[in-house]
């Protein structure tokens, strides 16, 4: 299993090919490239030229960092079918700086609407005509998140979409802090999807359902909005005991093709000290899922 840092904190006070340097002074030997203006962007065509990759490329070798995986975010499952084929050709152009960058493991979203979840299957389903050819030809790996506002949401669910796509090339992120919007148990997710699950993102969040549903308050009430949030271990409600031994259970943390990347959000202000507690407890619950 490969331990990642995600650089999201850091876009603001460092530039896109310093990553590489901060994630082994903080402590990791991989990097989960994410949205970035100058690489991939959410949504939009990467904006990374050959040269750009060229250079990333060699600032990983420099700083003796792998890249575990790429995270484009892109419209592929929209119902608007300008905006979904859009999304094809950006994620061609993805596939082949995958490539370029020897990363073969891909994590990201369904990006459909749960106001149109029917509409949006059927858009996610048509992509994966287009894209599954190229994604297998190429030794490519793409684990797709049921993020919260998508039109899968629930993680059973969201592994019978993804087990349709019938490759095994195919398969799910399992994002920590969405446990909640998730509805199913993670023990009951890791267990219907078990190999299938080839990244988790670690970071705690609150389970809104407590307190009668008022963790969290938005208002005018009733909103139609999804809550969570990526803080470091141990400051929300997510059981990281039955976490990591549900990723031991299914084989997760012995394995050579997975991911397990830090992704805390919610305190750029502290996100030096946060990523070094962050990959010394993943190791140290590591440790102890694998001594019980």
């Amino acid at each position: 299993m490969k331990i990642a840092l995600d650089p999201t904190p850091f876009h603001h006070s460092h530039g896109l090919l310093e990553f590489p340097q901060l994630a082994k002074d903080l402590d990791y030997d991989y990097l989960q490239l994410t949205p970035h203006a100058d690489f991939i962007p959410f949504f939009n065509h990467p904006k990374a030229d050959d040269d750009l990759v060229k250079k990333m490329a060699q600032a990983c070798k420099d700083a003796e960092i792998e890249i575990a995986s790429l995270l484009p975010v892109l419209r592929w499952s929209s119902p608007d079918p300008d905006a979904r084929e859009a999304a094809v050709r950006y994620w061609k152009r993805v596939i082949q700086i995958a490539v370029d960058l020897g990363v073969d493991q891909i994590g990201t979203e369904f990006s459909g609407r749960p106001e149109k979840a029917e509409e949006s299957e059927r858009a996610f389903y048509r992509s994966m005509e287009e894209l599954l050819p190229l994604i297998e030809r190429e030794g490519i790996h793409v684990a797709i998140d049921p993020h919260p506002d998508d039109f899968v949401e629930q993680g059973i669910a969201a592994w019978r979409v993804i087990r349709g796509v019938n490759s095994k090339n195919i398969g799910m992120v399992y994002v920590a802090p969405h446990t909640f919007h998730m509805v199913d148990a993670p023990l009951d997710i890791m267990r219907e999807a078990k190999e299938g699950i080839r990244i988790v993102h670690v970071a705690d969040t609150m389970d809104h359902h407590r307190s009668h549903g008022l963790r969290y308050i938005t208002n005018p009430p009733g909103n139609p909005v999804r809550v969570h949030q990526h803080l470091k271990i141990g400051d929300g409600d997510v059981n990281w005991q039955e976490f990591f031994g549900g990723l031991h259970e299914i084989g997760f943390l012995d394995s050579e093709k997975t991911v397990m990347c830090s992704s805390v959000f919610a305190e750029d202000e502290k996100a030096i000290e946060v990523s070094k507690y962050q990959i010394a407890t993943m190791k140290e619950k590591i440790a102890q899922a694998k001594s019980n």
